[in-house]
């Protein structure tokens, strides 16, 4: 039965259907605005006309390809990586992103659990493709849309399919894209897993779709919107810029890697309309006493996700942007790129906030949220628990892992809806007086870092193999203002040097993943239980820090 009134369950709104996808709403702008400009990427504008040709070019070569489900992007802000996800899209196929700064190791692990038999590469993770198409264990067509002369490459690897800048410059572009049903997948993105093997979350047209219908309508997007884009293309968040952007026939401003923690000047010069990010860079802009009152006039929408937003960086954030709208938001991948969001409100919102971070504040129109205890059902209204999300942006589920997709995306018994499925995100919240939810933090060894999910797990699977003991604990410390700003690891019973342990971690996990340093102890300390003793380990760590 449905919890009685006052229990902490959230609805909002009704469920939209969609009938169409990604690739044709794009090629929809294009038509409606040829000549605008959709991208600004390494200094140069290239408009919708220029985007979605350079896209269907690549997109005729991937539809020779053997039919697939995927195609994988191996690249970062560039001309080829986003007008690859494009020519993925238009090919009909979901698109898998892989990271240049990955460690190959990590890479491969990734590619080989999707089983792309595409890969579009460009010139910054060129370096990598050798090592790549000597291990991959099955044919693959590539793509170099930005080198001349491919034959060297196709010569070492005979059993791979290589096209290059001319064959892709002379093919003739792909006209109309690949008709999609709402539950095929549009994105594949990979998270951290704590088994070691980072999980890949499958996410359907219709998850994006409805996510992006709902931001659309709320912050009344236009065709003369700037939209950043800050977030890494294996960074969930960069969907929205991406596809709220060229679904509304807007500009996609690609921030180069040295302005994205530093974006005050790029910000200011592009005259950005809507600005997304995490919370960690309106702080550094803080720290820096870049946050002046009206240094961002042109700014008329403003989010941010992927960690708590601490109320005086929202309070700095309007101040700077005036005639913007300011808004927290919140979701796991699973739940596609956000599901819940709190509007901030100079007057009101500092009361709400709790210990000095903003609220998530309500779930999006279409979707619910519930707070249940450990025997799922509704907690009384207040009471913490773990938040629940359901709707039509759960995602479909774990790539090739029926196990853990049953664990994590459940049916409520006390929910009547049917076919209702319900993602359990790990987080514990409550509900204020005001109906808005509040994150407490992570009910598991799951943390949030920088923006990025990390699990705990994961790391010290990798720490144990480096230092080649069982004895390892990864700690979220030092403590910032606004969560965990960095990874502390601790091992005992090892005779391998903290710098070797260190830079083997390096070559196995994602930058953010990594250790800040290794601390050798003779022996950790562990509860009567046997285990590991966390919070005595931060207290050690605290201590030793005290004395430096």
């Amino acid at each position: 039965m449905l919890p009685e009134p006052g229990h902490a369950v959230i609805v909002k709104g009704d469920t939209n259907s969609h009938a169409d996808g990604l690739a044709l709403r794009v090629l929809a702008a294009r038509d409606r605005f040829p000549e605008r400009p959709a991208l600004f990427v390494d200094g140069e504008h290239w408009a919708y006309g220029a985007l979605v040709d350079c896209a269907g070019r690549m997109a005729s070569f991937l539809q020779k390809a053997p039919k697939g489900r995927l195609g994988a992007i191996l690249g970062a802000r560039s001309l080829t990586a986003y007008s690859g996800v494009l020519a993925t899209a238009f090919a009909g196929r979901g698109y898998v992103p892989l990271n240049p700064k990955y460690p190959i190791e990590r890479t491969m692990v990734m590619l080989e659990a999707c089983g792309a038999n595409t890969l579009i590469v460009d010139k910054r993770a060129i370096h990598h493709l050798d090592a790549i198409l000597s291990q991959i264990s099955w044919p693959l067509w590539v793509l170099l849309p930005e080198e001349d002369d491919v034959a060297p490459i196709a010569s070492r690897h005979p059993r791979h399919t290589v096209v290059g800048r001319k064959d892709i410059e002379d093919a003739r572009p792909l006209l109309d894209a690949h008709r999609v049903q709402a539950d095929d997948i549009a994105y594949l993105l990979f998270t951290s897993g704590s088994t070691g093997a980072p999980k890949g979350v499958m996410v359907s047209s219709g998850n994006v779709l409805h996510h992006l219908d709902v931001m659309a309508e709320r912050y009344s997007i236009r065709e003369t919107d700037r939209f950043s884009q800050s977030f890494e293309l294996t960074f969930d968040l960069s969907v929205f810029d991406m596809f709220l952007c060229w679904t509304n026939g807007a500009c996609l401003y690609s921030l180069p890697e040295r302005e994205v923690s530093m974006p005050a000047r790029f910000i200011r010069e592009h005259g950005l309309t809507v600005w997304f990010s995490v919370p960690s860079t309106g702080m550094m802009l803080r720290r820096l006493h870049l946050l002046k009152a009206s240094a961002f006039p042109t700014l008329r929408v403003s989010l941010f996700c992927g960690e708590r937003l601490m109320s005086e960086i929202a309070a700095a954030w309007q101040e700077a942007a005036p005639g913007s709208i300011v808004e927290n938001l919140y979701g796991p991948t699973e739940t596609t790129i956000a599901c819940t969001l709190y509007r901030w409100d100079p007057s009101g919102s500092p009361a709400e906030c709790v210990d000095g971070t903003v609220p998530i504040g309500a779930a999006f129109p279409g979707l619910r949220a519930a707070i249940v205890d450990d025997l799922l059902s509704p907690v009384q209204q207040g009471g913490r628990g773990e938040l629940c999300i359901s709707g039509p942006q759960v995602a479909l589920g774990y790539w090739r892992d029926p196990p853990r997709t049953a664990e994590r995306f459940v049916k409520l018994s006390w929910d009547p809806t049917p076919d209702a499925r319900w993602y359990r995100t790990g987080d514990v919240a409550f509900v204020n007086d005001k109906g808005n939810l509040i994150f407490c933090g992570r009910g598991d060894e799951q943390i949030k870092l920088r923006g990025y999910r990390v699990e705990l797990g994961e790391v010290e699977f990798a720490l144990r193999q480096a230092a080649k003991t069982d004895f390892v604990a990864v700690l979220p410390y030092p403590i910032g203002p606004s969560g965990p700003a960095a990874l502390t690891a601790c091992v005992a019973g090892t005779d391998e040097l903290a710098s070797n342990i260190l830079n083997r971690a390096k070559e196995i996990l994602p930058p953010h993943c990594v250790p800040q340093s290794v601390i050798k102890f003779d022996q950790l300390p562990l509860t009567s239980s046997g285990k590991i003793h966390r919070l005595c380990l931060k207290r050690m760590l605290e201590e030793k820090d005290a004395k430096t």
